[in-house]
């Protein structure tokens, strides 16, 4: 695995592509996920992105997030080659899946995310590009 992407949720998109604009990222892709009700930006920082989430609605997942805990780091993401198979083997290892099976993504990517109570508190998304 390598790091895909680190997610961050802001409460608006415009204001934090300024902010990052000014430490000097290019403004990236955007892209609305309907099914995680945000639109994100992505940014390149070498091989992966910094991947902005804005929340399209205040029950989203991201929503909820910012609601109780702001804005600021809200996931790490790790590129995988078989998402099904790497899902399985995190399952008989005991991991907690939030997703059992892959779901679209940003970019078309196939993604499934493991419950933070068995990752010391980190979301953590698996990415299948």
């Amino acid at each position: 695995m390598k790091m895909d992407h680190i997610g961050i949720a802001v409460a608006n998109l415009e204001e934090a592509l300024a902010i990052y604009s000014r430490l000097g990222f290019a403004s990236g892709q955007q892209e609305i996920v309907p099914a995680q009700k945000v639109r994100t930006a992505a940014l390149a920082i070498g091989e992966s992105n910094l991947e902005l989430l804005e929340p399209m609605e205040e029950d989203s997942p991201v929503g909820k997030f910012i609601a109780s805990r702001g804005q600021g780091v809200h996931h790490l993401a790790f590129r995988v080659d078989n998402i099904e198979e790497k899902l399985q083997e995190l399952h008989v290892a005991g991991f907690r899946l939030i997703d059992r099976k892959p779901r679209l993504g940003a970019g078309g990517a196939r993604v499934a995310f493991l419950h933070p109570q068995g990752t010391l508190g980190t979301l953590i998304e698996l990415v299948e590009r």
